[in-house]
């Protein structure tokens, strides 16, 4: 058997018995002409490593095996393995099945060593945002990413400051990738259709990634920064050292956090780092 031999992804889900479970977020991509367009926007696949989450019955999994990539499908949901072993039967050697939680998942030991993997992944929409802070603040990094979500969740990725869709998510995102909205899809392109339209976001790292004190001081600071919206930072980050530590990063300590540039929070980042390091690492 061959790939070209596969049922139709409607018929094998009937023959199955197999529906969506809402408990998972589960709405599959069902349409492979779709399927493969998302797997052409991750750029030339052949020979490279894919990790994918939540392929469900694998219609996103046939387009990126279609386009020659040696792919770790990562499944939650049993219900889905006699039809993700006939797609790895067909695949012959080229697709790996790892039950589990993909939140739980070492990636890098899944890979193993040598030029990292693309993430491709249509997300299940209740883990997506746990998921993309892993990839984005972890140990395993990913070459580049391109993932489907919510299209709300996919404005809070890409928004500029100033923006209502500005938050915490966009200053970590786009302080490690460059972040673009790369291609739009309605609800019915889905089975079940969800109640959202869905968006696929292309996250590229940047040439340069801050070290991981500094991510981790990033975090603290836009967790305290944007958790209480509208305040202004030398009430938000109180904790942190308010006016003080704005002031060390020439920002305005009465400026409020969804006006702030990325480079604005890198800045108080470093600043905080630099205030909570020992005495002996300042000299």
């Amino acid at each position: 058997m061959t790939l070209d031999d596969l049922p139709p992804l409607r018929e094998a889900l009937r023959a199955g018995g197999i529906g969506a479970d809402k408990r998972f977020g589960q709405h599959f991509l069902l349409d492979l002409n779709i399927c493969r367009k998302i797997a052409r926007l991750a750029g030339l696949l052949e020979g490279e490593t894919v990790i994918e989450v939540g392929p469900g019955p694998g219609g996103l999994t046939r387009a990126l095996l279609e386009a020659g990539a040696r792919t770790i499908a990562i499944e939650k949901d049993a219900k889905f393995t006699p039809l993700l072993d006939e797609l790895a039967a067909a695949a012959r050697g080229r697709l790996t099945i790892v039950h589990g939680d993909a939140l739980a998942v070492d990636e890098a030991a899944l890979v193993g060593p040598g030029d990292g993997a693309v993430i491709v992944a249509n997300l299940p929409y209740n883990v997506g945002t746990p998921l993309l802070i892993k990839w984005l603040t972890g140990p395993f990094q990913p070459r580049r990413m391109i993932l489907m979500f919510q299209r709300e969740v996919a404005e809070r990725i890409v928004a500029a400051p100033g923006s209502d869709h500005y938050g915490r998510l966009a200053v970590i995102a786009q302080a490690l990738c460059r972040a673009e909205i790369v291609m739009d899809l309605p609800a019915r392109a889905f089975t079940p259709p969800p109640k959202v339209a869905s968006a696929v976001v292309r996250l590229t790292p940047l040439p340069e990634r801050p070290d991981d004190a500094l991510i981790e001081a990033l975090q603290r600071v836009t967790q305290a920064a944007f958790g209480q919206r509208r305040k202004m930072l030398r009430s938000a980050l109180r904790d942190l050292g308010g006016a003080t530590l704005c002031e060390g990063a020439g920002i305005d300590p009465d400026a409020r956090a969804e006006t702030i540039p990325i480079d604005g929070f890198l800045a108080m980042a470093k600043v905080r780092l630099a205030q909570s390091a020992p005495d002996s690492d300042r000299l």
